[in-house]
């Protein structure tokens, strides 16, 4: 018997040629992404736990430059 198909977490992932490092992602999903030493952000973990998904779609609306993407 093989076991149910476990479902992967929602995973935050960052467009380096498309980002301009605004920064807004990291004031909107601080506990998730961090600046560097020029302003690009870093992810500090990519994977979202269900408790922050909302959060996580809201920084990644929010991103000027649709640099920030939500994948399942």
């Amino acid at each position: 018997m093989t076991p149910p198909p476990r479902h992967s977490a929602a995973q935050l992932r960052i467009d380096p040629i498309d980002c301009r490092a605004h920064g807004l992602c990291a004031e909107l999903f601080p506990e998730v992404i961090d600046l560097d030493e020029w302003g690009y952000p870093l992810l500090t973990h990519p994977d979202i736990p269900p408790g922050l998904l909302i959060r996580a779609k809201e920084a990644a609306t929010a991103c000027p430059t649709l640099a920030l993407r939500l994948t399942h």
